[in-house]
């Protein structure tokens, strides 16, 4: 190459910034083990010397097929962990909960409602029932009455 050679166009392309970046192979007529390693040092994935055999070639390049295979799942996969990372919202630690109204101390020492506090501090989101025990406590005419066994 009459600007730059192989080598130069592997660093170069290493600097680049690629969502899933290139796999590289240098073929080349420098077959001594300085320049191999001076290839793979400078970032190539593979090194192949001219002239070459194609069957050897062809395999090189299955091999980095594979890989790059391989790094594309693995790019799927970090997505969806930092995608299922950004709909997690947990509450760590100790949450200080008044154990007879259920409200929870703030850090501005202020008492507030569990459901204000979760909500505040969470993605959660409530509904409200009224469970039995409260049904017989606060409405006890309307509270379904036991059923008597034999």
């Amino acid at each position: 190459m009459p600007e730059m050679d192989g080598i130069e166009v592997i660093q170069r392309t290493r600097q680049m910034t690629f969502a899933n970046p290139p796999y590289m192979i240098l073929c080349t007529v420098r077959d001594e083990k300085q320049a191999i390693i001076e290839g793979l040092n400078a970032g190539a994935n593979d090194y192949v010397t001219k002239p070459f055999d194609r069957d050897e070639l062809r395999a090189r390049i299955r091999v980095g097929e594979r890989f790059v295979e391989l790094q594309n799942a693995l790019a799927e996969k970090i997505a969806d962990l930092e995608d299922a990372l950004s709909q997690i919202h947990a509450l760590k630690g100790i949450i200080p909960i008044c154990m007879f109204c259920h409200k929870i101390r703030t850090d501005q020492q202020g008492w507030e409602r569990l459901e204000k506090y979760i909500s505040e501090h969470s993605e959660a989101e409530f509904s409200h029932g009224i469970c039995p025990e409260c049904v017989a406590k606060h409405y006890p005419n309307d509270a379904p009455k036991p059923k008597a066994t034999r």
